[in-house]
């Protein structure tokens, strides 16, 4: 019983430390790809485009009729 048990613990730090190595050597690959792309995007900047924002003004008496159709809809509940 006692073998079984020294395999199963053995495969168990075998496969914990692969898992760790492994997120550990993603973590850096990912810090340094940061970096590579943050480099080349002073190297190669993106076109932006411009746009100019519009805002509609709501039509006269548009909050006038949102407030006469509440009270309407609270009138007929009650």
């Amino acid at each position: 019983m006692s073998e079984v048990l020294e395999n199963g613990l053995l495969l168990l730090v075998i496969g914990m430390g692969f898992v760790l190595c492994f997120l550990t050597i993603l973590i850096f690959s990912m810090s340094i790809m940061s970096k590579v792309v943050l480099w080349l995007n002073k190297i190669f900047p993106e076109a932006t485009d411009e746009f100019s924002s519009t805002v509609k003004k709501a039509a006269e008496g548009v909050e006038d009729a949102i407030a006469i159709a509440i009270a309407a809809i609270r009138a007929r509940r009650s």
